[in-house]
């Protein structure tokens, strides 16, 4: 029997850039687990032989999403890893690949030091592991502990640390290899005698390990924000939270990050952490980008612990949180995440009417790749394809193609 399969009118997903034509129908050949050719459709087309075809229909087919910010699934919060939970973990990497998810960053909040270290270690250990058939981890994301004080929002204040090069290596240095993204706050930095003020010793260092540096939980202005840009930074997270709003007198952190082409913006589509007008605004801006650019934005679920569980009440850290109709709030009320998978924010964005099941699919699959550089669909990728229908009625559909 082939190993090999060819996709025939298949339709890519349309880039910002506006260079696919979106009536353009493709054949995708894979072999032996791979992607092989992508080629586009002709009049007289004709598949090779001992080629097992499967007639997409005119369907879109993307690689399978991409998840920059997740901070658990199925009651265990990823700042609690140990090696004792290493099934529970393999059970959440199997659940997210039925999620339509090939990878991901588990995202380790405020903790204490030994809980930073202690979840890092695990994390190592799993990573050497060989993995198949399930959502592969990208690198850690480590959302603090170095943010301002005043935007911590649900983080625990006790366990925040100054933003210093020393404190960074600390944390960091031997587990530099797995980190993929730091959030920080960059106007809290403390410079060193001797050190020029506008260089960032922390960013520096972070970026000659091949780690994303993203801002948020930060007051940062737009001057602050931009030099910051400057000296390497490339990314922000979740996008109006955590962060002061756009002003017209004052862009801010979040006005800086969407006029810069060199930078990447995280946000969610619940409902509840940004309002749709809003995210109309946030979309429309990001149309508005060069063709040169090389980022955008990119959704993120920022799911918590109870991912893939009912609403009620969970444990978080030291504190409890209490999920309703997938919102998870503090007793006090403090909006501290979500439990809605990462494909249903894309979902949300077509059944809202704010943007195409092209664009909303780029947000999930292209767009979170292209922001910590990873290849997108292309010859060579393993051919881990999701298949996605959109009608009126039921709106974005999706299944994995079993290849």
């Amino acid at each position: 029997m082939s190993d090999r399969t060819t996709l025939i009118n298949a339709r890519l997903i349309q880039p910002i850039s506006g260079s696919l034509n979106r009536s353009d129908l493709y054949k995708i050949a894979i072999q032996s687990g791979q992607v092989n050719s992508i080629e586009p459709m002709t009049a007289d087309d004709s598949t090779a032989e001992n080629s097992t075809v499967m007639d997409i229909s005119g369907d879109l087919v993307s690689l399978g999403a991409i998840d920059l910010q997740i901070n658990g699934a199925l009651g265990l919060a990823f700042p609690d890893l140990r090696l004792q939970h290493f099934e529970q973990l393999q059970r959440i990497c199997d659940w997210l690949w039925q999620q339509g998810i090939d990878g991901f960053c588990p995202t380790l909040v405020t903790t204490s030091s030994e809980n930073f270290r202690g979840a890092l270690g695990a994390i190592a250990e799993f990573q050497a592991q060989p993995q198949s058939n399930s959502a592969k981890i990208l690198g850690v994301h480590l959302e603090g502990p170095f943010l301002n004080r005043a935007k911590r929002g649900a983080h625990p204040e006790e366990f925040l640390q100054p933003l210093s090069l020393e404190n960074v290596k600390t944390l960091i240095d031997e587990f530099a290899d797995i980190v993929r993204i730091v959030t920080l706050a960059p106007e809290c930095e403390i410079i060193p005698d001797g050190i020029c003020p506008d260089s960032s010793p922390v960013i520096e260092w972070l970026t000659n390990h091949n780690i994303v540096v993203s801002l948020g939980h930060s007051l940062a202005n737009g001057e602050q924000a931009t030099r910051a840009f400057d000296q390497g930074a490339t990314m922000i997270t979740h996008a109006f939270n955590a962060m002061p709003g756009l002003h017209h007198r004052e862009p801010g952190l979040l006005g800086a990050a969407l006029a810069d082409d060199r930078v990447s913006c995280g946000f969610i589509a619940d409902g509840q952490h940004i309002c749709p007008t809003m995210l109309n605004l946030l979309l429309r801006s990001n149309r508005g980008r060069s063709e040169a650019s090389q980022s955008g934005l990119f959704l993120v679920s920022d799911a918590l612990s109870p991912l893939g569980l009912p609403d009620g009440v969970y444990p978080w850290d030291a504190r409890q949180i209490e999920v309703t109709n997938g919102t998870a709030r503090l007793a006090d009320g403090t909006l501290s995440g979500t439990t809605l998978p990462l494909i249903e924010g894309a979902q949300n964005l077509v059944k809202w009417g704010l943007c195409s099941g092209d664009e909303a699919i780029s947000l999930i699959t292209q767009a979170p790749r292209q922001a910590i550089s990873l290849p997108d669909l292309s010859v060579g990728v393993p051919a881990n394809l999701l298949r996605w229908h959109q009608t009126p009625h039921d709106g974005l559909t999706w299944r994995r193609l079993n290849l």
